[in-house]
């Protein structure tokens, strides 16, 4: 736990103003992004503190499964079943905001407004999938 992180705060209930969703894991929490690039835009958080992307190792991919589990269902949760028009991923260092490992969750993606569309590029230098 990390108090300076805001997602560490926000993991536990320690953030008034942000209202965690549904989740299926007790290790991860998911959340609205505060600057959606989509209609549907949401963030899943492992709760224990973790570095961004380029920490993950190979013992990680159970966690970042789960993490796409959790952003499936909480689309379908909120209306939003074609799973074909969805965009998920990790901001690539040194593009990412906060330093705790969250998977954006975004859909639909062929919304994707003129500036989400380069934030949010499909395995671009900045945005991987």
């Amino acid at each position: 736990y990390d108090g300076k992180c805001v997602f560490c705060r926000i993991a536990r209930r320690e953030e008034p103003g942000t209202a965690l969703l549904p989740c299926q894991y007790e290790d991860l929490v998911c959340f609205r992004d505060i600057r959606p690039g989509a209609p549907h835009h949401y963030l899943v958080v492992p709760v224990e503190h973790m570095g961004n992307c380029k920490t993950l190792k190979t013992e990680h991919i159970p966690v970042v499964k789960r993490m796409m589990e959790v952003g499936k269902a909480v689309l379908q949760k909120n209306n939003f079943s074609d799973l074909s028009d969805v965009r998920m991923g990790f901001h690539w260092p040194p593009f990412c905001s906060i330093s705790h490992l969250h998977l954006h969750v975004l859909a639909p993606a062929s919304q994707l407004g003129f500036l989400s569309r380069l934030v949010y590029r499909i395995n671009s230098y900045w945005f991987i999938t």
